[in-house]
């Protein structure tokens, strides 16, 4: 008996000093580089991995085959300025102040991103691309390296600040930041760096105003590489089974708006535009290709954390929507995130909880070994990555603000929140057109059951969630250590 006593204890003592040592321990670990990939109006499953029918990104998909995938990962307001604010403070879009795309040049550069507190804590960092808070391309705090332009840019021959001086390079935008990035991986680093590439695609080609609005007079075109521009040719687009149908018990996007036709059919993006997008696509996943290559000859692709992701959705024809985003429906505010970091990540790693673009400074932050601020309201990524059980949110908020670019969304800023099952949205300008879906039963948000009895009591409880959420993420900025959903 006691020789199977001593057997068993050394048999826990062995499981348990194996489970410690797969236990990775920052504190005596190099600190990474970061390579933060962030692609604009990108959709969740505009990628291999996601299961696209056609659509190949093999490097890309190396990210998450090699690391791990978020399967719900959403952003908290679906728009391109208040979205990049989020992935770089970590904050809702009501406490960093970016809420919608007009001119915030001054506020950006006011902005406490994660970024500048690598830069304070010893790294060499980058900035490349669109930045995309007005039109002030000039370099923001935090970055030793500077490669951005005014607004949205051009596909073609862009107009780039570099480190404060104007150049014109030739060639198209995406080769072109892909090669800023290859450049500055390849030099030599006596400091771990960050690389945030900021991709002008898969964004439709647009003239803006002086105030960052958007000149819907000029057409807007997506102009993929020469190399690409017959790629997916004939091939058969996907529809979700809400595609070109005329919404039902939406009374908000059921409104006359001035000449502009009802939701419906004739409303949805045109085919062309979808290929267009989805070649831009092409020479993202170059450059990704790219990236992977220098870094593994530099030898420091297994010491870099690799994020890719997107700062909103986008609309094909869903509920007739076409050419847009904004709106708190999944297509819209569903992101991919994948992330590569093989000293941590179990490569094939997939997640369900719920990923947030306000998670991913505080996620960097902690891998850097540098404090997150209390005034971050997102919630490190660590846990998970790692493979690990952990209590986790159960929901979320989403906002927007509603502005005039669009005439179809006036009137449309709202609140929502969103659970493992529900969605409730609440429009703050129109009175009587809230929304509520069961997304177990309805995924596609084909019937709203805001005025459905059976649904009332989740109705109410949705409501305080909303209610719970508004209050704790605008009460106080928590204090260090504090934990943060």
């Amino acid at each position: 008996m006691k020789k199977r006593l001593t057997i068993a204890v050394s048999i826990t003592l062995a499981l348990f000093a194996s489970l410690c040592l797969a236990q990775p321990d920052r504190s005596k670990q190099p600190r990474p580089n970061i390579v933060f990939i962030l692609v604009d109006d990108l959709r969740w499953d505009e990628v291999g991995i996601a299961g696209h029918p056609f659509i190949k990104t093999p490097n890309i998909d190396r990210i998450g085959k090699e690391g791990a995938m978020f399967r719900n990962a959403f952003m908290t307001t679906p728009l391109c300025s208040p979205s990049r604010a989020s992935f770089l403070t970590g904050q809702y879009a009501h406490t960093h102040g970016i809420t919608d795309n007009v001119d915030r040049s001054a506020a950006s550069h006011r902005l406490v991103t994660f970024p500048l507190l690598l830069h304070q804590s010893g790294y060499e960092t980058a900035f490349i691309g669109k930045w995309h808070m007005g039109n002030d391309d000039k370099p923001r705090p935090g970055f030793d390296r500077w490669v951005s332009f005014k607004g949205q840019g051009a596909y073609l021959n862009p107009d780039i600040n570099e480190d404060g001086k104007s150049v014109k390079p030739s060639g198209y935008i995406t080769d072109i930041l892909s090669g800023y990035a290859v450049e500055f991986i390849k030099r030599r680093h006596d400091k771990p760096f960050l690389v945030y590439l900021a991709h002008k695609a898969i964004h439709p080609e647009v003239t803006q105003n002086n105030d960052g609005s958007v000149d819907l007079s000029k057409s807007e075109l997506f102009i993929p590489a020469e190399r690409h521009k017959n790629l997916y040719a004939s091939r058969a687009i996907p529809r979700r089974p809400s595609y070109g149908r005329a919404p039902e018990d939406k009374p908000a996007l059921q409104r006359r708006i001035g000449n502009l036709p009802p939701l419906g059919s004739i409303t949805v993006t045109s085919d062309e535009a979808i290929l267009g997008r989805q070649r831009t696509i092409a020479a993202i996943e170059d450059g990704v290709g790219e990236i992977l290559k220098a870094l593994k000859e530099t030898g420091q692709l297994d010491n870099t954390v690799i994020v890719f992701t997107s700062d909103n959705g986008y609309f094909y024809g869903e509920h007739g929507l076409s050419v847009e985003r904004r709106l708190a429906y999944e297509e819209s505010i569903r992101m991919p995130l994948l992330v590569r970091y093989p000293k941590f990540i179990k490569a094939g790693a997939t997640r369900d909880e719920i990923a947030l673009n306000i998670d991913l400074a505080p996620t960097l932050l902690e891998l850097a070994g540098v404090a997150a601020p209390g005034a971050m309201q997102g919630r490190s990524l660590v846990p998970l990555l790692e493979g690990k059980r952990t209590a986790w949110r159960n929901s979320f908020l989403i906002e927007y603000y509603s502005d005039k670019v669009f005439p179809r969304v006036l009137q449309m800023g709202y609140k929502a929140v969103r659970n493992g099952r529900w969605k409730y949205i609440h429009y703050l300008e129109l009175e009587g057109m809230d929304e509520l879906y069961d997304l177990k039963a309805d995924p596609y948000e084909m019937k709203n059951l805001i005025h459905q009895p059976g649904a009332a009591k989740a109705l109410a409880e949705m409501k305080r969630e909303m209610e719970r959420l508004l209050k704790e993420t605008s009460a106080n900025p928590k204090s260090e250590g504090e934990s943060r959903q």
